[in-house]
């Protein structure tokens, strides 16, 4: 297995320090006495999260400088993946290049407000990109609040060239948390089950890929079905779920070095694998006869202890962020519901009570909310409800959605949904306020994401 993932050990590095060098902040310019004011009192408030009326906040952002002249292209692609992760967060809209006045900014002086003023721009990030002697490159940006003139961030890092793509997921999670006040998710990856073939011979291969689409690397070859890939909390590692020989088994992966251990062998059927939020146990749920109950492993002893113990089908178990409850999915009324209970095990409470049947319960890593599919009326939605069941909205409806996971920041749910027939599922996100819903780009059919937390 470790041939056909020994990328991740040369080419990307989860570790952001083995990445990235020298980061500095820098927040005023030579002989201009500009500073951080974006949020403080008597500052510009920051976007509110989207409800009600909303309108994405215009920003302008101009080509990043080049150094020398063979970083033009460089600076390019770090302004278009920025451009891109800001468009897709809706939050912000990124203003047409054909519109602006200035084509190139000095970013070593103050902008012309009124140039981007004219053009209704709130918000300007000017950057550079500069090829080191040794060969690595420097990217410096600024963001602007062109109302008030003030810088806003400053930011400079140092890094292989190959990883210019991510200083562009990490500087689009600074400019998105300065101007929200939320964590961004930009620099994180989404591992997936990629499916090709036709309806009644699918090929289904883990797949890894930054959360945009860009970069898919293929963690197993499809000889065997692979189903509900997870992330541990450290993104070192997936678990996940395969069909081979014989009864099904629980994996777990380090995709930076391409090794892979079963988590165990268990008599009968296991699914639905996830880590505890400390990435110490994994918590699945196991069949026995007719029916399936959670149990948890720790990693290290591999000590196995029963959560569940009834006579009905108990499974997709997911920890709250702290680690003290889990919410499971569970037919033990009648009917697909969800339930949450202490993470020890114990008294579960049903907190869905709509119509229609509820599954694939995951916790948002907010703690706030959790996400769901729901089927009924010939319909499978993806919602999101408060941890005690109260405030349930669903976000979209269709044939056949399902698999929510939620983006690191809790502000984003992605899902799969397949039209059924000769075509195949593809994914989307959606914002948990039920806008702004988007298809996320894939070689071919996919299902089955999880989302990574934050790499840096």
């Amino acid at each position: 297995m470790t041939d056909k993932i020994d990328w991740c050990a040369t080419r990307i590095r989860l570790d952001r320090r083995q990445m990235i060098s020298g980061i500095a902040a820098f927040s005023a310019l030579a002989g201009a006495p500009f500073r951080q004011a974006f949020g403080q009192e008597g500052g510009r408030k920051q976007i509110p999260i989207p409800g009600g009326d909303f309108a994405p906040v215009p920003i302008a952002i101009p080509n990043f400088a080049a150094g020398t002249p063979g970083d033009a292209e460089v600076g390019v692609g770090v302004t278009q993946v920025i451009t891109n992760n800001l468009k897709r967060s809706g939050l912000f809209a990124p203003i047409d290049q054909s519109a602006y006045l200035e084509k190139t900014v000095n970013i070593d002086a103050a902008p012309n407000f009124n140039n981007w003023k004219s053009i209704n721009a709130q918000a300007l990030v000017t950057g550079r990109m500069t090829r080191q002697g040794n060969g690595r490159v420097k990217a410096e940006f600024r963001l602007w609040d062109v109302n008030t003139g003030q810088q806003l961030a400053g930011q400079q890092y140092d890094t292989s060239a190959e990883y210019w793509r991510r200083i562009a997921h990490i500087i689009s999670d600074q400019i998105y948390e300065r101007m929200t006040g939320e964590k961004g998710y930009f620099d994180t990856r989404v591992v997936f089950v990629d499916e090709s073939g036709s309806a009644q011979h699918r090929v289904k291969r883990l797949a890894l890929m930054d959360q945009d689409g860009a970069n898919v690397r293929y963690l197993t070859r499809g000889a065997d079905l692979v189903l509900t890939p997870r992330f541990s909390p450290s993104t070192q590692e997936i678990t996940y779920m395969e069909f081979g020989q014989g009864d099904p088994r629980v994996y777990l992966l380090n995709i930076e070095t391409g090794q892979r251990e079963i988590v165990g062998n268990f008599p009968g059927m296991s699914f639905s694998p996830r880590f505890s939020p400390d990435g110490q146990r994994i918590i699945m749920s196991l069949q026995q006869g007719g029916n399936s109950n959670l149990f948890v492993m720790d990693l290290r002893s591999k000590a196995m202890t029963r959560l569940t113990d009834t006579p009905a089908i108990d499974t997709s178990p997911s920890y709250a962020p702290d680690g003290s409850q889990l919410c499971f999915e569970s037919d033990r009324g009648g009917k697909p519901q969800i339930y949450v209970m202490p993470a020890t095990g114990g008294q579960a409470q049903r907190i869905s009570f709509g119509d229609g049947t509820y599954s694939t319960p995951v916790w948002s890593p907010r703690g706030d909310y959790i996400a769901f599919t729901k089927q009924g009326g010939g319909q499978f939605a993806i919602g999101i409800m408060k941890t005690d069941g109260s405030g349930e909205r669903i976000l979209t409806s269709g044939f056949h959605n399902e698999g929510p996971t939620f983006a690191p920041n809790g502000r984003v749910v992605m899902f799969f949904r397949d039209p059924g027939g000769n075509s195949g599922p593809s994914l989307f996100t959606v914002d948990v306020s039920g806008r702004n819903e988007l298809r996320v780009p894939t070689p071919g059919f996919a299902s089955d994401p999880a989302w990574s937390p934050l790499l840096s």
